[in-house]
């Protein structure tokens, strides 16, 4: 990473954490929504903890022989634990992963350990950023445990989690746990529209609010295939199941995301017959409205999104998995209308 400079809506929360940065704890667990730039933050964290400037808490000095390693992406007294297909937020570099795993595996724990035992070739502190933390597998967590509860000296671990409660209470117990909040709307609104993004307000929306998710939403190449399932969402009595599973199986569209999309639909949906809210989707707030009185078998469906979403990426039938997701959907809002009709 070459470039030290935060996120606007991280000035404040960097202030925050490096007021004294001398007394931070050996284990920091950063957490926040996936997309806001946590990764960055550690970045940053990790080349100051490195910085041979005695400023080295308002910025990484960017001159030094340790931020120059760094910067190059050779630090020796600096590692990234990842696995290689992990969903990175965007403009965060790290270094190349050595193997294809969604996990961060009990290997790579032992392989970190060698590394945390050495002696810091520049005489300071060794820092690990493991990224995304909940990666770690059961074998992994567990091993990792031990070189928390036993640290070498010097060794400094950044911990980034987008889903934090997936920890091993031991784990989390072990860390200072560091909340970075999504920031405002309009602040985030605001740096989208300096990226060149068109509508930036509907694109965080759609993202929940994430600027860097929004920026990926803006120009993403599956923006027709959410186009087209929404469509057919808002048109359940049009809507061809078997041929739209064929399409987007065609197509490839990752199955994780035709879950994410469905999940903020029934989010949508069910929050509109609750309360009139709409959250992801306000351009489809017609639609929404419309649908909203077939709402309340929905919830039951979002259960099974959930069960959904834990195996889509497992190699299962794409096409078939689809076309069932679709069908359920269909029967939760033919089994609410049933029921109203009954009263």
């Amino acid at each position: 990473m070459s470039d030290y400079t935060l996120y606007p809506w991280q000035a404040e929360p960097w202030r925050a954490l490096t007021a004294n940065i001398a007394r931070l704890p050996h284990a920091l667990l950063l957490t926040g929504a996936a997309g806001i730039g946590k990764r960055r933050f550690a970045d940053r964290l990790a080349a100051s903890l490195l910085c041979e400037s005695a400023d080295r808490a308002a910025a990484p000095c960017g001159v030094c022989d340790g931020c120059r390693w760094f910067a190059a992406g050779n630090h020796p007294d600096y590692r990234v634990l990842a696995p290689q297909d992990v969903d990175d937020e965007p403009a965060e570099d790290a270094k190349p992963a050595k193997k294809k795993s969604s996990l961060i595996t009990v290997d790579d724990i032992r392989e970190l350990g060698d590394f945390v035992n050495l002696t810091a070739h520049r005489g300071g502190a060794r820092v690990t950023v493991v990224y995304p933390a909940e990666a770690m597998n059961t074998a992994a967590a567990n091993a990792f445990l031990k070189t928390l509860e036993e640290p070498p000296a010097g060794a400094r671990f950044i911990l980034v989690s987008h889903q934090w409660r997936r920890l091993l209470p031991t784990i989390r117990s072990r860390c200072r746990i560091f909340p970075l909040p999504t920031p405002a709307p309009e602040l985030a609104a605001q740096w989208l529209a300096g990226q060149g993004v068109v509508n930036p307000l509907l694109h965080l929306a759609h993202s929940g609010g994430a600027p860097l998710a929004a920026l990926d939403d803006a120009s993403a190449e599956w923006l027709p295939y959410r186009t087209r399932l929404l469509d057919a969402l808002a048109n359940p009595g049009g809507l061809d199941v078997i041929g739209l599973a064929a399409e987007f199986d065609r197509a490839k569209v990752e199955m994780t995301l035709i879950v994410d999309w469905l999940q903020k639909w029934v989010h949508d949906l069910v929050a509109n017959a609750m309360a009139g809210k709409v959250r992801y989707y306000p351009d489809r707030s017609e639609a929404l409205a419309r649908l909203a009185p077939r709402a309340a078998e929905l919830p039951r469906y979002a259960e099974r999104l959930i069960d959904a979403r834990r195996l889509a990426t497992h190699p299962l039938n794409a096409r078939l998995n689809i076309e069932a997701l679709l069908y359920d959907y269909l029967a939760a809002l033919k089994g609410a209308a049933l029921k109203g009709e009954r009263r």
